[in-house]
């Protein structure tokens, strides 16, 4: 059916924006089966490092070692009483736990946190998984996948049945960033690799990672990459990215993916809270995906000031594929220039959010306030093609939006979704 007027145009196009299903290409969540790794619930919701760092602004007083010495629930309950109890949760963050408790229908007028508690003590993990998947119309998730990491190797090694909706994603950070402290894991694992790049470790890096992906099947490689990174460059990561990760890519047909511009631990005392942004040098995003044509690149920086260049050099590099908002570029006011500069630039060609969530509950909020924006932008793209006499079909749009919250990842990525 033919749009006839811009009001049907809006209603349509936020109704289809808002009941497409996602592909989430990008989380820290995990299946049931992961155990203590699956997260959600209030006073995880509550504890999210981003939280924690707010709570801190409001509270000069507070030592940090006071809070770390107290119990999940204590902080908690500190956090909910400072920033929604003593002050308005305006923040994005806190925005983000009350659209979660208005999703799951809890009652926002009485701020009862012990109330909260117990409506998630009462849940199932299984249903509520089911439940938040629903409800967040999320059909599948991309996991964050470390193999040195102890607790989750054993959880892949037992090889318990999958759930179909958490995809793989090999985490390959401790190789790229911490090879002096990394290489011995895989020692421990049975690979006879040595600190020194010889040609055996760099072979055995290899078998690794083939070993893991024939293990995982995941959907691509990534790393999360500091602010200064450089390539090419003398070093050992720059090593380890032409000789290792690069050729493994290439022969299975993976993407890399690159996120770039985490300063580490500015802070030490806020902990995981501690981490802050940079700006990058987008001329190591052109070389690396320039220099090697026949490999996939998926790219999202950590700078609002990256992001122009980033999609200008997409435009010029059809193996690269940028991705989301992330971590502090998911604000409202950020996305929104960020995704209507980026379909100006690269049309439909692009991923304009994933949610890098850590807790599941967090699915709800990163979408109802993504797919509020998206749609936005999408009206306004719309109406000017239809101020200048393009009319656009009903499929059309919905083609698009699927491509935006999934479909393109799929294409690029060279497999079938999964139904």
């Amino acid at each position: 059916m033919t749009i006839r007027s811009q009001q049907e145009l809006e209603a349509f196009v936020k109704e289809t924006v808002n009941t497409c299903p996602v592909t989430d290409i990008h989380t820290h969540l995990f299946a049931e089966s992961f155990g203590e790794l699956l997260l959600w619930g209030i006073d995880e919701l509550l504890t999210y490092h981003y939280l924690i760092a707010e709570t801190f602004r409001f509270l000069p007083e507070l030592s940090y070692d006071k809070f770390w010495n107290m119990s999940k629930k204590e902080q908690a309950d500190l956090i909910w009483n400072t920033l929604f109890i003593e002050n308005t949760p305006y923040s994005e963050a806190c925005r983000g736990v009350v659209t979660v408790l208005n999703r799951l229908g809890l009652d926002l007028s009485q701020r009862d946190l012990e109330q909260y508690r117990a409506y998630f003590r009462s849940q199932n993990t299984k249903d509520y998984i089911d439940h938040i998947f629903e409800l967040s119309k999320v059909k599948s998730v991309v996991m964050t996948n470390d193999p040195l990491d102890d607790y989750e190797r054993a959880c892949w090694m037992e090889e318990a049945p999958r759930d179909p909706r958490f995809l793989a994603a090999l985490r390959i950070d401790p190789l790229l960033n911490q090879w002096s402290s990394s290489w011995s894991k895989l020692k421990d694992q049975g690979y006879p690799v040595e600190e020194e790049l010889t040609s055996q470790t760099i072979s055995e890096i290899k078998q690794f990672l083939h070993d893991w992906i024939k293990r995982m099947d995941p959907l691509y490689l990534a790393v999360s990459l500091p602010d200064d990174f450089a390539y090419p460059e003398e070093s050992v990561r720059s090593r380890l990215i032409n000789e290792c990760i690069l050729p493994v890519t290439r022969e299975t047909g993976l993407p890399f993916a690159m996120m770039i511009g985490v300063k580490r631990q500015v802070n030490p005392s806020l902990k995981s809270a501690g981490d802050s942004v940079g700006k990058s040098d987008i001329g190591a995003v052109e070389r690396i995906v320039s220099q090697n044509p026949d490999n996939k690149f998926l790219v999202t920086m950590l700078s609002r000031e990256n992001q122009h260049e980033l999609a200008v050099t997409a435009r010029k590099n059809r193996n690269m594929l940028v991705f989301g908002c992330w971590w502090f570029l998911n604000n409202p006011s950020l996305i929104e220039e960020i995704t209507r500069m980026r379909l100006e630039l690269l049309g439909g060609s692009v991923i304009p959010q994933h949610s890098d969530c850590r807790i599941l509950d967090q699915l709800l909020y990163k979408w109802d306030h993504s797919r509020q924006i998206i749609a936005k932008v999408l009206c306004d793209k719309y109406t000017d093609l239809f101020q200048a006499g393009w009319r656009l079909e009903e499929e059309e749009i919905r083609q698009d939006v699927e491509d935006l919250l999934g479909g393109t990842f799929w294409k690029f990525i060279g497999r079938p979704e999964p139904q």
